[in-house]
């Protein structure tokens, strides 16, 4: 069996992986739809990330994946596989491809967000994906909401500190490594008084608007906030959204139950921790009395600064 990376041949047999794909990235799914787009196959026409797509072949039967890595990041996604019901040798093999693919990149973990009953589950269990959590995917009908004011603000650059010390009291330390904190100000933030209780991160795509609701839970005015994220979010268009609550927020979902949002099937949030070669390479220049010339030292989450940004992200 062969697995290596694609080339431009391949695109002439694309469709047929279109059909039975299985997405592991539900931010991008949602907000962007095709995920074989063509910067599948030239990924240099989305310089915000790093993309590798791979192909296995066997006995006539195939298996498509691919790996997205964020500029910064340090964490991977594991995107799709494609076909969902192709030999489980055939989909692990490939998982185990696209790691080693990743641990290149210098990444230190790949995660993969699967539905519990897809046999991808499984699978992912096998190349040693452990669960951290579970999330739900809520969505709302965008059209015919008017923009009014809201108590939802755009965040001045001096707040990023504020965000990012809600995000450390809400998303456990454990979990801290694998969800990147944020390092700008941007998405929308509510405060009650002085401070500031409510913030969601925005990611905006042809095809949906991505939020992660970050809410302190004594907050006294969470049934308001959540009421007036949508006519709070700047240029719907008509576009669905999709709130993502894990499994550490789960009481959020009651409020937009409350709201009438639909949900989708519970996920679970897998990662997969890995040693990557850049980070051997580094420790033994250092035993060795020398150091590579691109290795910084780290900055401790402490000592964040805030950068200017606009609100939200452009899938």
């Amino acid at each position: 069996m062969l697995v290596r990376l694609i080339d431009f041949l391949d695109f002439l047999k694309i469709k047929k992986y279109r059909q039975d794909l299985v997405s592991l990235d539900s931010a991008r799914f949602l907000t962007r739809g095709n995920m074989l787009n063509i910067t599948t196959f030239f990924p240099a026409l989305d310089p915000g990330k790093e993309i590798v797509t791979a192909i296995s072949k066997e006995n006539g039967d195939s298996v498509l994946g691919q790996i997205t890595l964020q500029a910064g990041s340090n964490v991977a996604n594991l995107a799709f596989l494609s076909p969902e019901d192709a030999p489980s040798h055939l989909q692990l093999e490939m998982i185990e491809f696209l790691i080693t693919q990743a641990g290149e990149l210098g990444c230190f973990s790949l995660q993969a967000e699967v539905e519990e009953d897809s046999p991808v589950f499984k699978v992912l269990r096998q190349a040693g994906f452990s669960i951290y959590a579970w999330q739900r995917v809520w969505k709302f009908n965008g059209t015919g909401l008017p923009r009014k004011e809201s108590v939802w603000l755009k965040p001045r650059n001096e707040e990023i500190i504020e965000i990012q010390s809600l995000y450390s009291q809400i998303v456990p330390a454990m979990l801290q490594s694998i969800e990147a904190i944020p390092r700008k100000a941007e998405g929308l933030i509510c405060k009650q008084g002085d401070d500031l209780q409510a913030h969601i991160s925005l990611s905006f795509g042809s095809t949906g608007i991505w939020v992660r609701p970050f809410f302190h839970p004594d907050s006294a005015y969470l049934p308001e906030w959540m009421g007036s994220i949508m006519t709070s979010i700047p240029n719907i268009r008509s576009r669905p959204v999709y709130i993502c609550v894990r499994s550490y927020q789960a009481w959020l979902e009651s409020l937009l139950e409350d709201q009438g949002a639909t949900v989708g099937k519970r996920q679970a949030v897998m990662v997969r921790h890995l040693t990557s070669s850049k980070i051997l390479e580094t420790q033994s220049m250092k035993n060795n009395g020398s150091e590579p010339a691109w290795a910084k030292p780290a900055t401790p989450i402490s000592q964040y600064q805030p950068v200017n940004g606009e609100n939200g992200r452009n899938e």
